[in-house]
């Protein structure tokens, strides 16, 4: 069984920082183009960021870029995002997602999901 597990997520206040860790259980994290997207209440999912297998290529939301980092520890099997200067826009649940080709990371071109992590931006 192939998983992607999200872990990371709760509650903090505009300004605040988390990061949120997608660890992969399964299969081999560094054959795979990873990307993180999220979706609010109301609203389509939506790409944030994604990073090829090698970590040498990144891409990132104009929303986002600038405040948030993904990385990769192939060796841990686990990728990263870090969230910086958060708003309450960035308030969703957030899914990591393995996919073939870094051309294709979008919301619709993905093999594996995971069940999401929540993120609340509140004062």
């Amino acid at each position: 069984q192939l998983q992607l597990v999200e872990s990371g997520g709760g509650l903090v206040q505009p300004g605040g920082s988390l990061r949120l860790s997608c660890a992969a259980s399964g299969f081999t994290l560094g054959r795979y183009v990873i990307g993180w997207f999220r979706q609010a209440p109301g609203k389509e999912r939506e790409r944030v960021s994604c990073i090829n297998n090698s970590g040498g290529s990144t891409n990132y939301a104009d929303s986002v870029k600038g405040r948030f980092t993904i990385s990769r520890d192939n060796a841990k099997n686990t990728v990263y995002l870090q969230m910086n200067s958060l708003k309450p826009e960035d308030t969703a649940v957030y899914y990591c997602a393995a996919g073939t080709w870094y051309i294709e990371c979008t919301k619709n071109g993905m093999n594996y999901w995971g069940k999401g992590t929540l993120v609340t931006v509140s004062s």
